[in-house]
């Protein structure tokens, strides 16, 4: 097996425990995967886990959180086992993360070209002509036609989609082998996020990145992924390739199928999803 074909991370067991005034809560519940040079999908309701688990991997978990894991590896390298210091090293340099919505993301009384350029100097080695030249070429790469203009402009200036690429142009310039997307088209319309999604698939694919993209959306992850994380209470309770989507049979992940709607097969009335307490113990 060449280098290219060793997993980026591997995970086993991750666990996430709040302590609050009323008893614990399991935020995740032993999670365990693997993750390639590919586009991972993790899917389910809100509160399933979906985030937290992004956030664990990057060591962003308050510290009224309690993290656990037989194993968190990145590249072979034990995540959990490295001091903040060490971890910034890796945080933005190898993995990178692009939330939800850049009106919260992004700062407001900052250029977006000069926090693009803020997100390269942690790589040092740049001058400040040479750095603004690589972040006018990513801006271009996420195909933004006046980079120029987007360089120059305050978040308030620009659109959400236009928001989005800067963000993902902030995630990528640093070159990074992993890529967490949270949500990152859900604030958009349907024309404008198939146009990020179009450049985030450009990005991984030509990049030969991991990609690990969280969302609600079965239909869109179904479309966009290789592989298909199914998550309820904390527990990932099915994991299948993206073109099995339609033949999963844990009761909940049938159950999110069958509530969607569709076009082509309309339905007078939706299914509800039931929920069994069972799930929480485990398949």
């Amino acid at each position: 097996m060449g280098r290219d074909d060793q997993p980026l991370l591997r995970v086993e067991n991750l666990s996430v425990r709040y302590r609050t005034p009323t008893g614990a809560v399991d935020a995740l519940r032993k999670v365990s995967f693997e993750l390639g040079r590919e586009k991972l999908g993790v899917v389910g309701e809100s509160g399933s886990g979906k985030s937290t688990l992004g956030r664990a991997i990057l060591k962003l978990i308050p510290r009224a959180g309690q993290v656990s894991a037989d194993r968190l590896e990145f590249m072979g390298r034990d995540l959990l086992g490295l001091s903040e210091a060490e971890m910034r090293s890796v945080r933005g340099r190898q993995i990178t993360m692009i939330l939800q919505d850049p009106k919260f993301s992004l700062n407001p009384v900052m250029k977006a070209g000069d926090q693009i350029l803020e997100a390269l100097a942690v790589q040092g080695g740049n001058g400040r002509r040479e750095g603004r030249k690589r972040v006018l070429e990513i801006l271009r790469a996420v195909r933004i036609r006046d980079p120029e203009r987007v360089y120059n402009a305050y978040v308030h200036e620009l659109s959400g989609g236009m928001g989005q690429r800067v963000m993902a142009a902030m995630m990528v310039v640093t070159n990074p082998l992993l890529l967490i997307a949270d949500e990152p088209t859900s604030a958009l319309d349907v024309t404008v996020r198939m146009q990020v999604l179009a450049i985030i698939d450009d990005l991984v694919s030509q990049r030969g990145m991991g990609l690990i993209f969280i969302s609600h959306d079965l239909n869109l992850v179904g479309s966009f992924c290789d592989r298909i994380l199914i998550m309820y209470g904390g527990r990932v309770v099915e994991s299948c390739r993206a073109a099995d989507l339609r033949n999963v049979t844990h009761p909940y992940s049938r159950g999110l199928l069958e509530s969607l709607p569709s076009i082509e097969h309309p339905k007078e009335v939706l299914a509800t999803l039931k929920r069994d307490p069972a799930w929480l113990a485990g398949p």
